[in-house]
């Protein structure tokens, strides 16, 4: 145990350093999250699904660096890593909707001016009934990672992709009634 102790001790050290510097990383991150989450008052679940995403980059990005501070035969690694890559490149590409989601899942956590509980329109013809002009409103019941839950005024649930709320317009019709009630008082 000495021995490996004394041939990697530089490997060690770096090792040790980098996973100090990954934590301080998560720690900076998730409190930037959360503050944005409070300040925003987004719904909790959502701010713990972009911590777990924040997480998954982090750890993949330590894994990396492990591979350069070990010193890790690339050559081989290379055939590994072209082989998954060419699996998942196939299971992505049929999946790419899915990845388009969880990205605009996380622009919409940081971008979306709008919050459960207000009322939109979405410029979507797919969706507007010119016929009943109010069944083009919606209030927005949850946001998923994958799609919006939306609640026309008659109560049916409409699923939104989350893609399609940042290609279409949005209209916000009104706030939440908290925030009205807070203002009053």
């Amino acid at each position: 145990m000495e021995g490996f102790i004394e041939d990697h001790k530089s490997s060690l050290l770096f090792s040790l350093v980098l996973f100090v510097i990954i934590l301080i990383f998560k720690i900076i991150f998730t409190s930037i999250v959360k503050k944005v989450g409070k300040l925003s008052d987004f719904n909790p679940v959502r701010i713990n699904l972009i911590i777990k995403y924040i997480n998954i980059v982090l750890i993949t990005l330590a894994i990396i660096a492990l591979t350069f501070i070990w010193g890790v035969n690339y050559r081989d690694l290379g055939v590994l890593l072209s082989s998954v890559f060419a699996v998942i490149g196939v299971a992505l590409f049929a999946q790419w909707s899915i990845l388009s989601n969880i990205t605009a899942g996380v622009i919409i956590f940081f971008s979306f001016p709008f919050k459960i509980g207000n009322t939109i329109r979405i410029l979507d013809k797919e969706i507007l009934d010119t016929d009943n002009p109010e069944r083009e409103v919606f209030v927005i019941e949850d946001i998923k990672p994958f799609h919006l839950h939306l609640r026309r005024a008659n109560g049916e649930i409409i699923t939104y992709p989350n893609n399609l709320v940042l290609q279409k317009g949005v209209v916000l019709i009104s706030t939440y009634k908290s925030e009205e009630i807070a203002a009053d008082k």
